[in-house]
């Protein structure tokens, strides 16, 4: 007898309460090199309203489960999976499209033990946000102690996750948020300034820097947010592009960039998991210990139940939140 699970499932594309159905489906069996996990919690992420419009550059076929990033059990292991981290009853985090459900089928190179002090939800929070802050700040631009770290959008999911980082790894952190409401959450994460969006920020942060302007800049809002780092970035400062927030790709003026003495970074991460899967093994342990420190913890807005998990989607596509949003489905 087939083995069922309920699922969300994007039937059309469109906003998300309008386009996502809960469906009983058959549950997956997790073939050479993946792993089949009981899913306990799934954070939403941007991507999740991306998907269900039909904007994402992957366009999975109708319908499709959405949902990239979850906190499960390992119940069962497909043929060749044989890394003791990955043991069936192993709590775990991984990423992939399409774990929006009961049970969810991943490739074992995406899965990690979850860091024990997390909590469901807050573990389900931690691989998208803080690997993409770990490896913007550390591995592209080589943050040091001491320096100036500006963080966009610092309310937000990454925002808070650079915060964190910024601030264990001894660095000054200035954060930019879109109201003052926001301002205590950032704080909260680490930011030792918080500035609104809304004023001058490059003059603020010229200011509070003695003039020498931020060292490094993290930045997944893009548009006048980037314009506004060119103009208080440091000499040999680092500005580390991680999206668009925004809606709008600046440009990037190498003339400009030459003049001042500073680069900009890209940072896409799923390429390192794709390319380099050893290296988010390493950052993937140093969160780990930061996390049993203490030093970082994903802040969650939210926790809604799996029937409402549209809803969720669709406040996080307001672009109004703080922290995370992660739909709860089983204990």
């Amino acid at each position: 007898m087939t083995r069922t699970m309920r699922a969300w499932r994007v039937t059309d594309h469109g906003e998300p309460t309008e386009v996502m159905r809960l469906d009983e489906v058959a549950r997956p069996e997790p073939g050479a090199g993946e792993v089949l996990l009981r899913t306990r919690a799934v954070a939403v992420n941007f991507p999740d309203v991306l998907l269900a419009r039909g904007q994402y550059q992957v366009r999975p076929e109708l319908p499709f489960v959405p949902g990239i990033e979850l906190c499960g059990d390992v119940v069962a292991v497909g043929e060749g999976v044989d890394d003791d981290r990955l043991a069936v009853g192993t709590r775990v985090v991984g990423s992939a499209i399409g774990v929006l459900s009961e049970y969810a089928v991943l490739p074992a190179a995406s899965c990690r033990p979850a860091p024990v002090p997390l909590d469901d939800a807050q573990a389900a929070a931690l691989t998208i946000a803080y690997q993409t802050a770990w490896f913007g700040l550390h591995r592209r631009a080589g943050l040091a102690a001491g320096e100036s770290l500006l963080v966009h959008a610092a309310a937000g999911g990454v925002g808070t996750a650079a915060c964190q980082l910024g601030a264990a790894a001894g660095a000054t952190v200035i954060g930019v948020v879109g109201s003052e409401a926001k301002a205590d959450v950032a704080r909260a994460a680490g930011a030792k300034h918080v500035l609104l969006r809304s004023q001058d920020v490059a003059a603020q942060v010229k200011e509070l820097t003695g003039g020498v302007g931020a060292d490094v800049v993290f930045d997944p809002v893009g548009g006048p947010s980037f314009e506004a780092s060119t103009k208080c970035i440091a000499f040999e400062g680092r500005i580390v592009v991680v999206g668009f927030a925004s809606g709008e790709i600046p440009p990037v003026r190498a003339n400009h960039a030459l003049v001042k003495n500073y680069g900009v970074l890209g940072l896409h991460w799923a390429l390192y998991q794709q390319r380099d899967p050893g290296l988010v093994d390493a950052a993937h342990d140093e969160l780990t210990r930061l996390a049993e420190a203490g030093a970082v913890r994903p802040v969650v807005a939210d926790v809604v139940p799996f029937d409402r998990a549209p809803e969720a989607v669709a406040l996080l596509a307001e672009g109004s939140t703080t922290g995370r949003l992660v739909v709860h489905v089983a204990d």
